[in-house]
């Protein structure tokens, strides 16, 4: 099973809330995932990631790839050598 960490869209209209989420590369946007492993609230006015580096680096070792944009968040992270 080919995974993938992406974000998963949650949130109300105006106010996005993401999920940084591991799933299977077939899946929809918002579907079936298998692990929550951070959040990231790009409005917000203090933290605006929070994520589990240890799941994180897991999923990677176990050949997860990140979208782009997950790809940025975990090397601001530190989870990702720059």
């Amino acid at each position: 099973m080919a995974t993938r960490i992406r974000l998963r869209r949650e949130g109300r209209k105006g106010i996005p809330f993401y999920r940084i989420v591991v799933a299977d590369r077939t899946s929809p946007r918002d579907g079936r995932f298998i692990e929550i492993i951070g959040t990231y609230a790009p409005k917000a006015k203090g933290e605006q990631v929070s994520l589990d580096a240890d799941k994180a680096k897991a999923w990677l070792a176990k050949g997860a790839t990140p979208s782009d944009t997950v790809q940025s968040l975990l090397k601001k992270a530190g989870v990702l050598s720059a």
